[in-house]
């Protein structure tokens, strides 16, 4: 696995990440509806193109599998290929972005479980919890940072 800080955020690279962000939303995010998915989704290739780092863990081929985007030293989204899961790559995403780029901070939400345990784990703990997301929907989130 190679992992890079992408130089150029062309359509191609975009719409691969995009796929990664739907499959993954798919299998980890299940407190959300189809519709809301959607609506998320015409969001997401504005925040690729404008997150400040975004960095791409590639496969064996050398295809985007996962990825994060950083700014200052928060964890702003991490996606994985449903593929991928449970072979550590996120936690090899994670601590390059820990070690490179300084992340200490993240923000999840409390109804992905699995989120949160992968977290925990990699040595994050919650500070503080809101009852509603930054929208303004009822989907509790949990601050986390590094201990």
């Amino acid at each position: 696995m190679k992992i890079y800080e992408a130089e150029t955020r062309d359509g191609h690279l975009l719409a691969s990440l995009l796929e990664i962000w739907e499959s993954s939303v798919w299998a980890t995010h299940l407190f959300l509806s189809d519709a809301e998915v959607k609506k998320i989704k015409e969001y997401v290739p504005m925040a690729l193109e404008n997150v400040s780092h975004l960095i791409i863990a590639g496969n064996e081929n050398g295809e985007p599998a996962a990825f994060m985007g950083i700014e200052e030293n928060r964890l702003e989204m991490l996606f994985i290929s449903p593929e991928e899961r449970g072979h550590g790559t996120g936690g090899k995403l994670l601590q390059y972005g820990i070690q490179h780029y300084g992340i200490a901070e993240v923000t999840v939400n409390e109804q992905n479980p699995q989120a949160i345990g992968f977290y925990e784990h990699l040595g994050f703990e919650t500070y503080k919890r809101t009852d509603f997301d930054e929208e303004g929907n009822p989907y509790p989130l949990l601050y986390m940072r590094l201990k």
